[in-house]
C-alpha cells in the first residue's frame, strides 16, 4: 500500500467549486492568524515522524521557561498564578505559542487568537497586582475551546462549512469559565456533521500525535490532539456518544463526561435544536485526574442553573472513599465487539493490581444486553433519518464523508413520524429501567471497561460507538484515563484466531494489525450511575493510584 503523504493525510473536507472558494477563505483566516515567528522548517512539515509530540520541545520555537510551564497541569498553572510565581500573560503566551505549534502538525485548531488572550491575561495581572488576590478559582488559566461552545468575535460551528460563523456572544459555559478567570486563546477542531470519533472538518483531518497515521478521535479531537499535544493543559468537550472520552483515551488524556443537564449547554452550537431523545454534556479533557475535578468544583459551583432553567441543581458530592470499601465491577468486553489486544492487555493488568490491594473489591461485572442498547442510541440520533445533515451538505456543495453516511445510514437510522419517535423513547426509557434494575443485581459502586474497542482506529475506520454510546443512553457519568500502557507490536498480538461475536466484532477484528498501532496510547474508562459524578472522581483517583503503586 503506497504511504500518504503528511500533506494529503492532514488535509480537510473536499467539496465542489464553490464549497472549495469558500473553504480556502477560512482556511487562508486560519493561516495568517499563526504569526510567523511559531511556522515550524519545511524540512519538518513535509516529512515528520509519526510520533509528533517531543517537536515542540525540539524546534527551538519556545524558551526553556515557556516549555517548563506547558508542562504544568491546569491546578499547578492555578496554584502559580495566585501565590504570584507565574503571570497570567506568561501562562497563555506559552501555552498559545505551542498550540501554534501543534496545530501545524495535528490539525487541532479552527481559530488562533493569542493576542486576545494576552489582552484577557494582562487585565487579569492587573487586578493581581492592584487587589493582591485572584478574581475565581480558575484566574488566568488558559483554557482550550471546542469549536462548537461560542466564545464572543471567534470562530465556531456546528460541523459543517454551511455553519461556520463568528460569534456574538459567549455560551453559557464560556461566560461562566471568563467570571472564573479562565483566559481564551484557540478554538478546536471537530468532525463534519460532529457525530464521528475521528474529527476531519473543512479545517483539516486531526492528527494523533503519538501516531499521525491514527484519529485523535472524535467529536473533540482537536482538544485530545492539542492538551497531548502540552498546546493547552485543560479544555472544554462535549459527548453525546463519546465526544470527550474515546478522544481523551485516543491521546492518552483525561477526559469527564458529566451527567447531563448539569453542566452549562445553552447557547452551544447544534443542527437539529430541539431534538431531544438524546442529551449532550460539557466536560473537561486535561492533564491530570485532579484537573478534571478543579474544573467540575469550579463550574459547578458558579451555579449554572440559575442561568439556564434546563440544567438541574445536582451539587458534586466527592465522598471520602476512606470510609467504605469500593466495589469495582471489571467488564473485559461488552458482549457485542471484543477490544483488540492491546486493552485487554491493560484491562487483565488492572485487573490483578485492584485484587492483590485490599482498599477495593472487585467483581466480574456481566454487561445487559448492550447490543440492544446501542441500537436505541443509534436510532436516536437521526430521528429525521438524517435529512437535515444531507440538506445542509447540500447547501454549501460540502462532500459527504464516509463516516458521517456510515452514521445517517440504515439500518440504524431511518425517518420517524410523532408516533414513531413516542414508541422509540419509550423503548429507551424500558431500556434505562432494565438497566437500572441490572446494575443494582450486580452490586457495583462502579464499572472499570474498554473506552474504544480498542486504542486509537486507523482514519475513517471507527464505527463502533457501544463502548462509549451506552453511557450516554443511559446517562451514566464516566472518565477516560490513561493505564500508562502504550501498544506494542512485540506482545500486542492473537495468540490463536479469535471466533467474531458479531458483525461488529467481525469488523472490528479486520481492522487490527499490531504494527499499524505502534506507540498508540492504551487507556481505561470508568463509569457509575447517573448524577454519581463525584463517586467517578473519587474511584478514579483511588483505582490510578492502586494502578500506579
Amino acid at each position: 500500500m503506497a504511504t500518504v503523504s503528511f500533506k494529503e493525510k492532514i488535509k480537510g473536507v473536499g467539496g465542489d467549486a464553490s464549497y472549495e472558494a469558500k473553504a480556502r477563505v477560512f482556511q487562508g483566516q486560519l493561516e495568517a492568524k499563526i504569526p510567523a515567528s511559531l511556522r515550524l522548517p519545511l524540512a519538518i512539515l513535509e516529512d515528520p515522524p509519526l510520533d509528533v509530540t517531543h517537536i515542540p520541545e525540539t524546534c527551538g520555537l519556545l524558551t526553556p521557561q515557556e516549555l517548563a510551564i506547558t508542562e504544568l497541569d491546569a491546578t499547578a498553572v492555578c496554584q502559580k498564578i495566585a501565590a504570584g510565581e507565574l503571570t497570567a500573560v506568561d501562562a497563555v503566551t506559552a501555552f498559545g505559542k505551542r498550540a501554534a505549534i501543534a496545530h501545524q502538525l495535528t490539525a487541532c485548531l479552527i481559530d488562533f487568537f493569542l493576542d486576545e488572550g494576552i489582552k484577557q491575561a494582562q487585565q487579569l495581572d492587573e487586578y493581581f497586582r492592584k487587589e493582591g488576590k485572584v478574581i475565581g478559582p480558575l484566574h488566568g488559566l488558559p483554557i482550550s475551546i471546542k469549536g462548537m461552545l461560542p466564545v464572543k468575535g471567534t470562530v465556531g460551528s456546528s460541523g459543517f462549512l454551511a455553519t461556520i460563523e463568528t460569534a456574538t456572544e459567549d455560551c453559557d459555559m464560556t461566560r461562566i469559565l471568563r467570571s472564573l478567570g479562565a483566559v481564551f486563546y484557540v478554538k478546536t477542531n471537530q468532525p463534519q456533521s460532529l457525530m464521528h470519533l475521528e474529527s476531519r472538518s473543512t479545517f483539516g483531518r486531526v492528527l494523533n500525535p503519538y501516531n499521525t497515521d491514527l484519529t485523535a478521535g472524535g467529536s473533540s479531537g482537536g482538544e485530545s490532539a492539542l492538551v497531548a499535544m502540552k498546546g493547552s493543559c485543560i479544555g472544554v468537550g462535549t459527548d453525546g456518544g463519546g465526544s470527550i472520552r474515546a478522544p481523551s483515551a485516543h491521546c492518552g488524556i483525561y477526559g469527564f463526561r458529566p451527567s447531563c443537564r448539569t453542566t452549562p449547554q445553552h447557547g452551544v452550537l447544534w443542527y437539529q435544536p430541539g431534538q431531544d431523545g438524546f442529551y449532550s454534556s460539557t466536560g473537561p479533557m486535561c492533564r491530570s485526574a485532579r484537573d478534571m475535578r478543579l474544573f467540575l468544583e469550579a463550574v459547578l459551583g458558579a451555579n449554572p442553573a440559575l442561568l439556564d432553567p434546563d440544567l438541574l441543581p445536582v451539587p458534586l458530592k466527592v465522598p471520602d472513599l476512606t470510609k467504605k470499601k469500593l466495589r469495582v465491577g471489571i467488564m473485559m468486553h461488552d458482549g457485542v465487539v471484543m477490544p483488540h489486544p492491546p486493552t485487554i492487555r491493560a484491562l487483565k493488568w488492572a485487573k490483578a493490581k485492584l485484587e492483590a490491594s485490599s482498599e477495593v473489591e472487585v467483581v466480574d461485572y456481566i454487561p445487559y444486553d448492550h447490543d440492544r442498547g446501542y441500537s436505541i442510541v443509534r436510532e436516536l440520533y437521526y430521528e429525521d433519518g438524517g435529512a437535515t445533515v444531507g440538506r445542509i451538505l447540500e447547501e454549501s456543495g460540502e462532500d459527504m464523508l464516509p463516516l458521517t453516511e456510515w452514521v445517517i445510514s440504515p439500518p440504524h437510522v431511518r425517518d420517524h413520524d410523532a408516533s414513531e419517535v413516542w414508541k422509540l423513547r419509550n423503548g429507551r426509557d424500558n431500556y434505562r429501567r432494565e438497566y437500572s434494575d441490572h446494575w443494582w443485581s450486580q452490586n457495583v459502586d462502579v464499572v472499570l471497561c474498554p473506552p474504544f474497542p480498542g486504542t486509537a482506529s486507523r482514519h475513517d475506520t471507527a464505527k463502533y460507538w457501544g463502548y462509549t454510546a451506552i453511557w450516554n443512553l443511559l446517562d451514566y457519568p464516566g472518565t477516560a484515563f490513561p493505564s500508562g500502557f502504550v501498544a506494542d507490536p512485540a506482545i500486542d498480538i492473537y495468540q490463536e484466531s479469535p471466533s467474531p461475536m458479531s458483525a461488529s466484532d467481525e469488523y472490528n477484528l479486520s481492522l487490527y494489525d499490531a504494527t499499524k498501532f505502534k506507540g498508540a496510547p492504551v487507556s481505561l474508562q470508568m463509569v457509575s450511575r447517573i448524577y454519581n459524578d463525584g463517586l467517578v472522581l473519587a474511584a478514579q483517583e483511588v483505582v490510578e493510584r492502586i494502578l500506579k503503586s
